[in-house]
């Protein structure tokens, strides 16, 4: 494992994820993770997951270290990572998914991004689809901890365009793409998974 692109909060965040994933992603065919970065999280899930398909995407220059995950460790039911540039249409065409997930991705990409994954995943899921969103973000403008007010300066002193999304604007985001926040659930380390639905 020391020689595949390794990522530490992966590997520490990926059971209290995975807890819930059981429930919400339970009855569902196929998942689109949006970011699958070094593709760890993927292979844990979808060996974890068994009735899922799992369909992995990210820009194209991580496309390396998810191939590589997938042929270390890959299960069956977890697939090659689709070109995916959120912002970039049109997206690959993915029939069988009916559900998606996320995770330390919003505050990486910059807000029309953010919005432009909404808005795709309000085009590609049907009504009642979840979408499971992970990372830390801020709360009616404030931050939840010491922690995440360092990450979010450190964050946008690389990219201006970077930082922590707040919730009342991803839920007005939500609501103009077709989504309405179902959960929020308390994860370690000061992030969250929010659960949206696919309304309509």
């Amino acid at each position: 494992m020391s020689q595949l692109p390794f990522s530490a909060a992966c590997e520490r965040n990926r059971e209290p994820i995975l807890e819930v994933l059981r429930e919400v992603f339970a009855g569902r065919r196929g998942v689109l993770e949006i970011g699958s970065g070094t593709g760890q999280h993927a292979v844990y899930f979808a060996a974890a997951l068994p009735r899922l398909v799992w369909y992995t995407s990210d820009r194209a220059e991580h496309h390396a270290a998810v191939h590589a995950w997938i042929d270390a460790h890959g299960p069956d039911n977890v697939r090659p990572p689709l070109l995916l540039d959120v912002s970039a249409q049109p997206w690959p065409d993915t029939p069988a998914v009916d559900a998606a997930f996320s995770a330390n991705t919003a505050h990486i990409m910059g807000w029309p991004e953010v919005c432009a994954m909404f808005a795709g995943l309000g085009t590609l899921l049907p009504a009642g689809a979840p979408f499971c969103l992970y990372g830390p973000f801020n709360v009616s403008g404030r931050f939840t901890s010491d922690s995440n007010r360092a990450f979010d300066a450190s964050l946008r002193e690389r990219d201006a365009q970077m930082g922590l999304r707040d919730l009342d604007d991803l839920e007005a985001l939500g609501e103009r793409t077709g989504f309405a926040l179902a959960a929020d659930h308390t994860m370690p380390a000061n992030n969250q998974l929010l659960i949206w639905q696919r309304v309509g």
